[in-house]
Parts: C-alpha cells; structure tokens; sequence
C-alpha cells in the first residue's frame, strides 16, 4: 500500500537538485547504491515510497524555517508573519486602477506612504492544523517565501 505524502513528493528536477541530500537520506535509512538501484528496478512502488517519505522530510525542514509569506496581486498585497502558534496578517487593499502591488519600486513606497485609495489592514490567527502543513497549503496556493520586509513596512505604516 503506497504511503501518502504529508506534503507531495519533489519533482524529478527538484529531486536531481537534492541529489547529495537523498543519497545521504538513503544511507542513512540503510539503503546503499546498490540497494537503490535493485529497489528501482524491481520494487518500484518501494522506491516511490521512499521518495515520497524524502520528500516529507524536505518540505518539513523547509516549512520550519518560514519566518514570513507574501501574496500578490496587481490590487491586494498581503504579508504573513509566521510565529509558532499563530500567523500574523498585514495587507493593502486598493481600488485604485493605477495601484499595481506586483511592482518592487511601487511596493516600497506604498509601504512608507500608502496612496489614496489604498487600506492598510491587519489580523491574525492560530494555525487550524500544524504550522508547517498549513505553510505548505499557503505555498501551494500562490504565496511565496519573503525575507519579511514587506510585512516589517507595512506594520510600521499602520503604527504611523
């Protein structure tokens, strides 16, 4: 019965780029070279498992380490604090046709000053199931990793 996936199982291309990472993997869980390539061959949902289980503890390590998400749309912007027992939200919001939050040069000066039109808002909440499975959720539904920045200026544009 095949294992299923905390998170997904990498891509080829993702899997190429871990390729020290798995070898040290399957060393580590007794699977030498050999071993591997008699599994690929001969057991090949064994193998798939593996990968699936390799994936798991890749994508978890990842996930421990987000500190901050961002999401962007030429009109919403919204950026994720990621704390242990909660996430904290701060977001623009704009009506304003000539807004476009997909830009880097517009998004630093809207931070420090937001343009009429724009509202800056906040919330937060706890993590309804793990934090690194819900990451992962908000990952694969469009946003991406930041260096908090964007969070940091747009929460001291709401202390102004």
């Amino acid at each position: 019965m095949p294992v299923n996936p905390k998170y997904r199982a990498l891509t080829k291309d993702e899997l190429a780029g871990l390729e020290k990472e798995f070898v040290d993997y399957l060393i580590v869980n007794g699977i030498t070279a050999d071993d591997w390539v008699k599994i690929k061959e001969e057991e090949k949902e064994k193998a798939e498992d593996i990968i699936v289980l390799f994936s798991d503890v890749v994508f978890e390590g990842v996930m421990r380490k987000v500190k901050f998400l961002e999401f962007r749309e030429k009109s919403d912007l919204k950026a994720f604090q990621c704390l242990e027992e909660k996430i904290i939200l701060v977001g623009m919001m704009s009506e304003n046709p000539e807004v476009n939050f997909t830009e880097k040069k517009y998004l630093k000066t809207a931070a420090q000053e937001p343009p009429k039109g724009v509202k800056v808002y906040s919330t937060e909440k706890r993590y309804a199931k793990t934090r690194e499975l819900e990451l992962f959720e908000m990952i694969q539904a469009g946003c991406s990793i930041s260096d908090g920045q964007i969070f940091k200026a747009l929460a001291m544009a709401m202390n102004k």
